[in-house]
């Protein structure tokens, strides 16, 4: 029998939490108290909360339901290995789709994971290899968990700090926002050696340390994190503007293209144009294009027409080249 109270209200709980209906009378028995008891924890996990539905029958029925906020979940080990294991892995590759609450949510599971369920995690991912797409560097998930808990909790942090042409520096910030691009993790954040705002790629970053001491945030100069990089992208590359046609509808193409390059628009014919203006290499959009899996027409820039021409050649050449000479290697 459990007679501490919260013990027993996690315990039935986290049966609760199991997809099915609990008639009154097994749940008494796995918790080792009467029916009655039973009754009053369901009404004590209501106030806390919790959207238990009773039903109504000879022995009466609990389960949880879907409510209109989502209260706190009780997860065992395995789920919570899982869990942890999947946030890990793409947060480490800044996949499309992973934004800042993934990493947040990473970030809080891992702080209340248990030692021997920290090592699972751990060995786990050191024994897997994700297939990512994308040219994106990887980062360690235990600097963005870092990073993320000093955001959240408005803390000073230093790191080290590598630039693109390989110098070192040592970094004294108030973090903002961490941004991911579907390609890489960047941070906004304060610098208050140079006093100003700067973004810094994540992948750059090493030995992230919160220093404990709390700071009031300030006002970006931009409405949003997201907004401020992208500014702070374009100042620094050499920029150009692209136009695409696709056949399929701006619906479809929608479904597949992402946010950073652009808004498919509508054409009279049915198909759609994307406009838009970016700051990368010509031959990573050319690929980004492909990769979408639509037929489509570059109008502009000149430059994208060429490296989209040549690419192309590149592939038809390196399909012959493998029909010439039979099956490919590793096909049955």
């Amino acid at each position: 029998m459990t007679t501490d109270t919260p013990a027993r209200l996690l315990q039935l709980l986290s049966l609760l939490q199991t997809p099915r209906e609990w008639p009154g009378g097994e749940l008494a028995e796995r918790l080792g108290v009467s029916r009655r008891t039973v009754r009053r924890d369901v009404d004590r996990l209501r106030e806390l909360g919790y959207p238990v539905q009773a039903t109504m029958g000879s022995d009466g029925g609990y389960r949880l339901v879907a409510g209109k906020a989502m209260p706190p979940l009780v997860l065992d080990d395995e789920e919570a290995v899982a869990i942890a294991v999947g946030l890990r892995a793409g947060a480490g590759h800044a996949i499309e789709g992973m934004d800042e609450a993934s990493v947040r949510a990473l970030a809080k599971l891992e702080q209340v994971l248990p030692a021997r369920l920290r090592h699972r995690v751990s060995t786990l991912q050191a024994a897997t290899t994700p297939l990512t797409s994308g040219d994106g560097a990887s980062v360690t998930p235990e600097t963005l968990t870092v990073m993320a808990s000093a955001v959240a909790g408005r803390e000073r942090l230093r790191f080290a700090y590598r630039a693109g042409d390989g110098t070192g520096t040592r970094r004294l910030t108030e973090p903002y926002r961490l941004v991911s691009t579907g390609r890489r993790w960047y941070l906004v954040a304060y610098d208050l050696d140079r006093a100003d705002w700067r973004t810094f790629r994540v992948d750059r970053v090493s030995e992230p340390f919160p220093t404990g001491a709390r700071f009031a945030p300030r006002e970006l100069p931009t409405g949003s994190a997201a907004e401020y990089l992208r500014r702070s992208m374009q100042r620094r590359q050499e920029t150009y503007t692209f136009v695409v046609t696709f056949p399929e509808s701006a619906e479809t193409v929608a479904a597949r293209l992402p946010g950073w390059l652009g808004t498919p628009e509508p054409l009279p014919d049915g198909g759609c144009r994307v406009r838009s203006t970016v700051g990368d290499r010509v031959e990573w959009l050319a690929v980004r294009l492909a990769m979408l899996g639509f037929e489509f027409t570059v109008r502009e820039p000149r430059e994208l027409v060429e490296c989209v021409r040549a690419l192309g050649a590149r592939m038809t050449r390196a399909a012959g080249a493998g029909t010439e000479g039979g099956a490919a290697e590793g096909e049955a």
